[in-house]
């Protein structure tokens, strides 16, 4: 099994979402930019582009909602050609309690990820306390897929260990910078 650690860090603006993929030493400072993504506010379907840096002359991959109203929130990945790499979608009956997401990849199980503490996921339902951690933890098949763990900061940064090498690294990329993106975190 290999394991591949990036860390995604938001930059708040007025008008837009940035995002930074960093890959990792083992103390999780950042060593290299992987990608730089950007989500504009207010769109009627969501859509994040992602780069190979802040210049945006080169993309990457793309993630976008199916439809601009979807209990199931689907969303679709593609490679920086447009072909299809999977999508993740929201479980709508599961996320009432805790928030589950599902990530399809062709040829792979479907992994399922879910907030590390129910308990936490039923307070932010009914409060609106943001330093409550918001961690996830997917698996497929009971194998871990990916962990996302929400750092303590200004902006928010997200530690991102992959524990499974068999799903291609943008699907999960657009799924950690999905779930900030997607949830309004």
């Amino acid at each position: 099994m290999t394991e591949q650690n990036f860390l995604i860090k938001q930059r708040f603006t007025a008008m837009v979402n940035r995002y930074e993929i960093w890959s990792v030493d083992a103390a999780w400072r950042p060593t290299t930019m992987l990608g730089f993504a950007q989500q504009k506010r207010m769109k009627l379907r969501e859509e994040v582009v992602f780069y190979t840096d802040d210049s945006k002359t080169t993309v990457l991959f793309t993630f976008k909602a199916r439809n601009v109203l979807d209990l199931r929130s689907v969303v679709d990945v593609f490679d920086g050609a447009g072909q299809a790499i999977g999508e993740f979608h929201k479980d709508f009956a599961a996320s009432l309690i805790n928030s589950t997401w599902m990530i399809d990849q062709p040829g792979q199980p479907q992994a399922r990820g879910q907030e590390k503490s129910p308990l936490y996921a039923v307070i932010r339902r009914f409060t609106d306390l943001g330093f409550i951690p918001y961690d996830f933890v997917f698996t497929a098949q009971g194998r871990p897929v990916m962990e996302i763990v929400r750092k303590w900061g200004l902006r928010d940064t997200y530690q991102c260990t992959v524990a499974a090498g068999e799903y291609d690294t943008r699907l999960l990329q657009a799924v950690a910078v999905g779930l900030d993106a997607l949830q309004d975190r």
